[in-house]
């Protein structure tokens, strides 16, 4: 090395290793060490030295392409990528393999030869493990990744009781899969197999899980591999999923319930170490990734309430399919929200089982990223891909996992290369899309025999024992399926029944039985002053001191609106034991500026959260500004009221109809898990509703795809139009002790509408009413009963009260589901004398609660008075919008010249027309409205 010091150079090195700082920081020391050695040896550079460097460069980039170069594919050749990691690439060759470098340190094997760091990264970086976390910003993480993974070297030096509780499970995994496709032929199961070894690894994460202190696990999959984990990993009894391949009748409540591997399950299983831990698999419908916001709410709730914020003692684990993490965007919507302080559960573990195909699609054409585990560099989570017919190797990346998450409370995530041996589903022919793929798959050995070979060859177990070990585990399986066979029903687990115990299925008597829900007009008084005042040390808007101000006045006044109905619900239900969380995209103000329940503080980012302030022994409220997307918080907010029953959660749609985004979790979550799954949820979902002008999207909640999905009491749909009925509403909501999904029609110029308002006497004293009758008419001279539901009632107050007729009764149904039938035959008795009975709406005839209307009041000669039907919700023209507004009020309250005289029947009738002719017209009217 000439005139250079050779210590010297170590010692600057050494700096540059040891330099806790930053990697970047790091790079600069060095680099300035480079430049003074220039100076001291008077420009007399050393080759030597240059290839340190060199090697460095090599040393990174392993790290940081080394994925694109492993051997984790078992039935396909990898695709090529360029520029390579051979010497030439980084200024090396085959010269410099036998000279030694300081550059050893840096993957903690000291002073090495060139062939001997290859050697180690080759064997770190590009074997059956590819590590994806350079793109990583934060040093610590990156510092703690580079030692656990080269200082293991992706070792998997387990204890032959560890080897043989392996092949254990992965026995199992496959015999399972065997004896099925033998004894159910032709029946559909989404086998694992290709994928077996997810069993040992599930199986030793909750291990590792319980040994750093996790207490709990949740977790979400769909259908592929699922009766494997619930047999296998859940201990779910292999007799009961028997049962439901032959099965006939669901035993208990269940009335249609769902295919046997979309079922959820709970369980507490104990580790080989002696540890107890709670499982519970999710519900899933065919609709892949939907219960990845699901699992994330239950895992928040569990966190919150079970766990005393302790996100150490429970890790989510959700399974993907490669195909599903790739393409569908709720996974995004997720990952998103996984650091966000409404939403964050401490990291979630997730493991994609990558058949490198999806249905038939091949993943070429499934993707545009590298890897379908991309998205996890979102949020620079780690990212291990796994060759899926080394075990050992995924047991080793899951235990490095467990141990990242408890650490740094962040995603991880593991990609597991491996295959789908059939087709979609078993009776699926896959060779019509993927024959060369299939032809490298059908002479491949199953995870099981290869590790057995494996076990055999290093001495741990014998070709007999092996032999023995299959045959008995068929053999008890044999025996599960003769104990199913005697079973007369299937029986499905109710989920997360422990949570559930006090509460059950709602019946006609939940909606029907008055539940007093009033509260002492004093003790209103006194909370209403105290959530709003200010306290003085804040310095807030003064826009906001006049607002707050203005509703200790509406108090004084006893004329409370909206926002303060909801408020003194929520506070109220705070007090009696019942925490509160909403979430949705700008709930804590509200969209149209009425709730403001957190006051930002001027020169700071907190939050004066005036609900916080009810009394020192309420419950918990929350409320969180969403991110913008409807699927992944809906879906998340689902799950969370799931795990808490007694929990008042909200989810706030911005605009009503922006829950259409998320209808995947209202058809196959809100309106049928209880028939599917037998799960209850008391979600309450608040739906902007009203035509005022604002287009076709800022118009409907779309109201009549509630009603098409409402049956036996599963939902319970209310268009409220008072804040004191508001009020009731909310508190029977949590003080019955059955559940089903609240879907709220809100208002949006009724927060601020003069006429709605409540005394606090309604408050006081009542409950929710489900109908409200008008009481300023003169019954017996009533001629037309108008039954309407929401803000449209408060048009038809107007007009009437300016032509100040006594003889039309403005009738509002409050409550669409359950129809209250009792209530409105009560209310047609009462004006039955020569009446004509009209509904009215401001939706097109086909949208709103129309046809569900004309359904439940068929007995009833009932004339429907609404727009025409129409493609689009509203029109986008604010003055044709008044134009067809008007025409339905006018229509309401027109007289005519027919042989009914002095009825308003609304119509353009001709004299002589009978009652029954008259009754089949309809009050529409057409574009140039015109009446037809």
């Amino acid at each position: 090395m000439g005139n250079v010091d050779v210590n010297l150079i170590e010692q600057m090195y050494q700096e540059y290793l040891d330099d806790p700082e930053s990697v970047e920081e790091s790079w600069q020391r060095f680099f300035q060490g480079f430049e003074f050695a220039r100076t001291q040896f008077n420009g007399e550079f050393s080759d030597a030295f240059d290839k340190e460097f060199k090697v460095i460069n090599l040393i990174n980039g392993y790290r940081k392409r080394g994925h694109l170069f492993t051997k984790t594919n078992p039935v396909r050749t990898r695709r090529k990528y360029f520029p390579t990691l051979d010497l030439e690439n980084y200024g090396l060759s085959d010269k410099d393999l036998d000279k030694e470098f300081f550059a050893g340190k840096e993957i903690g094997i000291g002073k090495a030869n060139l062939t001997t760091i290859v050697g180690y990264l080759e064997n770190t970086y590009c074997s059956e493990i590819g590590s994806e976390y350079m793109f990583i910003r934060n040093p610590e993480k990156i510092s703690w990744l580079h030692h656990h993974i080269e200082s293991s070297q992706n070792s998997t030096d387990f204890s032959v009781k560890e080897k043989k509780e392996i092949y254990d499970h992965l026995k199992k995994a496959v015999g399972f899969e065997k004896f099925i496709h033998k004894k159910f032929v032709g029946q559909k199961r989404f086998s694992i197999e290709g994928a077996e070894i997810l069993i040992p690894a599930l199986n030793k994460l909750l291990e590792y899980g319980a040994d750093l202190g996790v207490k709990e696990f949740t977790m979400a999959m769909a259908h592929r591999g699922r009766l494997n984990v619930l047999a296998n990993v859940l201990q779910k009894p292999a007799e009961n999923i028997f049962k439901e391949f032959e099965g006939e009748e669901y035993e208990g409540t269940i009335a249609l319930g769902d295919v046997k591997y979309h079922l959820g399950y709970g369980s507490t299983i104990k580790t080989p170490s002696g540890k107890q831990v709670v499982l519970n698999l999710t519900p899933n419908p065919s609709h892949l990734e939907s219960s990845t916001p699901v699992i994330q709410g239950i895992a928040r709730a569990m966190i919150e309430n079970r766990h005393q914020w302790d996100n150490n003692r429970l890790i989510p684990v959700v399974i993907h399919g490669d195909a599903a993490i790739a393409g569908q965007g709720v996974v995004y919507e997720v990952v998103q929200m996984s650091e966000l302080n409404g939403y964050k559960t401490g990291g979630t573990i997730h493991i994609v089982i990558n058949n490198q195909v999806g249905f038939t699609t091949n993943y070429l054409d499934g993707r545009s990223s590298t890897y379908c585990t991309d998205v996890g560099k979102v949020t620079k989570s780690p990212i291990f891909h796994v060759n899926g017919d080394d075990a050992e190797a995924l047991v080793h990346v899951v235990r490095l996992a467990v141990e990242y998450r408890q650490t740094f409370h962040t995603d991880v995530f593991i990609d597991i290369l491996a295959y789908r041996k059939y087709g979609h589903n078993e009776g699926d022919e896959p060779r019509f899309t993927q024959p060369l793929l299939y032809k490298a798959i059908a002479n491949h050995p199953n995870p099981r025999d290869i590790y057995s070979e494996k076990l055999i060859g290093q001495g741990v177990m014998r070709e007999e024992e092996v032999d023995e070990a299959e045959e008995k585990y068929d053999t008890d399986l044999e025996e599960c399926l003769d104990s199913a066979r005697k079973l007369s029903k299937v029986s499905i687990q109710h989920f997360l029944k422990e949570h559930w115990k006090g509460y059950h299925y709602a019946t006609d008597n939940d909606f029907t039985t008055t539940i007093e829900t009033g509260v002492d007009r004093e003790l209103l008084v006194m909370i209403g002053n105290r959530v709003n005042s200010l306290p003085e040390e804040y310095n807030l808007i003064s826009k906001t001191k006049k607002l707050f101000e203005e509703r200790r006045k509406m108090i004084k006044e006893d004329r409370l609106d909206w926002a303060l109905g909801e408020q003194l619900a929520y506070a109220t239900l705070l007090l009696d034991g019942h925490p509160v969380r909403i979430s949705g995209q700008d709930s804590m103000r509200g969209t149209f500026s009425h709730r403001h329940a957190g006051l930002v503080i001027e020169g700071s980012s907190e939050n004066y959260i005036p609900l916080h302030n009810v009394s020192n022994k309420q419950a918990v409220f929350n409320i969180y500004n969403s991110p913008l997307n409807e699927y992944g918080v809906l879906g998340f907010e689902y799950g969370y009221a799931m795990a808490t029953p007694g929990t008042l959660t909200i989810w706030e749609a911005q605009f009503g109809d922006f829950f259409n985004v998320a209808q995947v979790i209202v058809d196959q979550y809100m309106s049928s898990a209880e028939e599917k799954w037998g799960v209850m949820n008391g979600l309450a979902l608040y739906l902007p509703h009203g035509f005022e002008g604002q287009g076709p999207e800022h118009s409907s909640a779309r109201i009549e795809r509630f009603l098409s999905m409402a049956a036996n009491n599963n939902m319970h749909i209310v268009n409220a139009t008072t804040p004191a009925n508001l009020f009731h509403l909310l508190r029977k909501h949590m003080k019955k002790r059955s559940r089903v999904p609240l879907i709220l029609f809100t208002p949006k110029s009724l927060l601020r509408h003069p006429k709605c308002v409540s005394a606090l006497d309604e408050f006081h004293s009542g409950s929710f009413k489900p109908v409200i009758d008008d009481a300023n008419n003169e019954r017996k001279e009533v001629r037309r009963v108008v039954f309407c539901s929401g803000k449209i009632y408060y048009d038809l107050l107007k007009r009437k009260e300016e032509l100040g007729v006594k003889d039309i009764a403005l009738v509002r149904l409050e409550q669409l589901h359950p129809f209250p039938q009792e209530e409105v035959k009560k209310i047609i008795r009462k004006y039955s004398r020569n009446m004509l009975t009209l509904w009215v709406q401001e939706e097109p005839e086909n949208m709103g609660a129309w046809y569900y209307i004309q359904n439940q009041m068929k007995e009833y000669d009932i004339i429907p008075v609404m727009r025409l039907p129409s493609g689009s919700p509203a029109t986008g023209l604010y003055k044709l919008h008044e134009l067809s507004q008007k025409e339905i009020i006018d229509k309401v309250f027109r007289e005519c010249t027919c042989e009914l005289q002095n009825v308003y029947c609304g119509l353009q009738c001709v004299i002589g027309s009978t009652r029954k002719e008259i009754l089949k017209q309809h009050y529409y009217f057409d574009s140039d409205n015109n009446t037809k």
